[in-house]
C-alpha cells in the first residue's frame, strides 16, 4: 500500500504554496494558541480556496461549534483533534462530512484499551508522542509499542519524524499505516517548511514506495 504523507503546521501563504507544489495528500493547520504553529492570522477564505490536498484542522480541546465553523470557513476536508476528546464528540463531528482523525499520545503506559470506545467514531487514529503540549515535540515514541494496537482502524504516524528515521517508518510494515505525519523536523522556523529537504524526504519515500 502507498503510504500517503501529511505535512501539518502551516501558517505562510507562500510556504504553503511550496508544499502544495510537492503534492502531499494533506496539509495541515493548527488551531492551539500555544502551539509555536498557530495559524494566527491566516485568511480563512485563502485557504478554503487551496486544492490539491486534503485540508486538514488540528484542535485541542476546542469547543464544538467552533470546530464546525472553522470547518466550514477554511474548506477543511479532515480534522485532527489532540485533546481529551470523547468518543460521542468525535462521532458528531464525522456526521458532519468531515475525515475524523483522533490523535493519542503514546508512552510505555499507554492503554490500547481505550481505543475501543472510539472505534465507531472515527475515520483514523494518529499516534504521537506522548506529551504535555499535545505535539509538536520533535521526539519519537518507541514504535515498537505499536505491537500494542490491535485494532484493524487505519493510523497515521506522527512524533519525531525526520530525515534520517524515515527510511525505517517505512520499514514497519503494518498495512493499517496510512500516512506519515511530517512537521517539526521539516523546518526552518516553527511554521516554516524546509522546501528543499521535504523535496529530497518525498523522493525518498516515493523510491521505497514504488519498491
Amino acid at each position: 500500500m502507498k503510504l500517503k504523507i501529511k505535512i501539518c503546521g502551516l501558517r505562510d501563504p507562500e510556504n504553503i504554496r511550496d508544499v502544495l507544489a510537492l503534492q502531499p495528500d494533506y496539509i495541515g493547520f493548527i488551531f492551539y494558541p500555544a502551539s509555536k504553529r498557530f495559524v494566527g492570522s491566516l485568511d480563512s477564505a485563502w485557504v478554503a480556496r487551496l486544492t490539491g490536498a486534503d485540508k486538514t484542522g488540528v484542535f485541542v480541546n476546542a469547543d464544538e461549534q467552533q470546530v464546525t465553523s472553522l470547518t466550514k470557513g477554511y474548506g477543511f476536508q479532515a480534522v485532527q483533534l489532540h485533546g481529551n476528546e470523547d468518543p460521542a464528540y468525535c462521532a458528531r463531528l464525522r456526521t458532519t462530512g468531515v475525515t475524523v482523525i483522533k490523535a493519542l499520545g503514546i508512552d510505555e503506559q499507554f492503554d490500547w484499551a481505550r481505543l475501543r470506545g472510539y472505534e465507531d467514531a472515527v475515520d483514523y487514529f494518529l499516534f504521537d508522542t506522548r506529551s504535555k503540549q499535545h505535539g509538536g515535540t520533535g521526539v519519537r515514541f518507541d514504535w515498537r509499542l505499536l505491537a500494542g494496537y490491535t485494532s484493524d482502524k487505519p493510523f497515521f504516524l506522527s512524533g519525531g519524524l525526520d530525515a534520517e528515521n524515515i527510511h525505517e517508518a517505512l520499514k514497519i510494515g503494518d498495512n493499517r499505516l496510512h500516512a506519515l505525519d511530517l512537521n517539526s523536523k521539516f523546518e526552518t522556523v516553527p511554521g516554516i517548511k524546509d522546501i528543499k529537504l521535504l523535496k529530497q524526504t518525498l523522493r525518498t519515500i516515493k523510491t521505497i514506495n514504488d519498491e
